[in-house]
């Protein structure tokens, strides 16, 4: 069994509404789960959400990102040492594929440089799902939502959307067709999580 899940893709995947119902499903088959999120509602997770709509320096959006993860690290390990099943929608992967998108033009290796600040400091997840679609599809199911942020463009999720395929290598990472039914993506969730 699982302890530590992650649910990441660009936006428009469809991690929120799977990672939710994920969390219904366990929860009314008995487990002790925990739905949390990244950025958190911490007060430095709302500096994240300050450097995201006022699209911050590159620099400082990832330092604020880390800042955020490296609290929340310390409250999934606290779940996790009280045995619960902690689900995550968006964690490290997402800095490493977003940030590393923005520090593109700025850094040598923008990935490694992010990975290198949370090495040996945060909780690993046992899997992290992979929501992979193509960002023109995505843009379709986002396009209507009230407040579009700066990250949500073709051109710039086409970016991250490559980081996010080149970083999915390895067992902790299950890569998933995001424009399957629902129903059917989070039954491979539940299944994975359970086995």
């Amino acid at each position: 069994m699982k302890h530590f899940v992650s649910f990441e893709g660009i936006d428009g995947s469809g991690k929120s509404t799977i990672s939710k119902l994920v969390y219904e499903h366990l929860k009314i088959k008995g487990h002790e789960v925990v739905l949390t999120y990244e950025p958190t509602d911490s007060w430095i997770g709302k500096q994240v959400q300050k450097c995201i709509e006022t699209g911050a320096n590159p620099f400082i959006t990832a330092f604020t990102f880390t800042a955020d993860r490296f609290e929340h690290g310390k409250q999934i390990q606290k779940w996790l040492d009280e045995k619960k099943i902690v689900l995550c929608d968006r964690y490290a992967e997402s800095t490493y594929a977003y940030q590393g998108a923005q520090l593109q033009e700025l850094i040598k290796d923008p990935v490694k440089w992010l990975k290198d600040l949370a090495k040996n400091r945060i909780p690993i997840p046992d899997k992290t799902y992979l929501f992979v679609i193509e960002p023109k599809i995505s843009i379709k199911r986002i396009q209507n939502r009230d407040n579009l942020i700066p990250f949500e463009r073709v051109s710039f999720l086409e970016k991250v959307h490559e980081n996010y395929l080149k970083l999915a290598k390895g067992e902790q990472f299950m890569k998933i067709d995001a424009t399957n039914k629902i129903e059917e993506l989070v039954d491979i969730c539940i299944k994975d999580i359970l086995s």
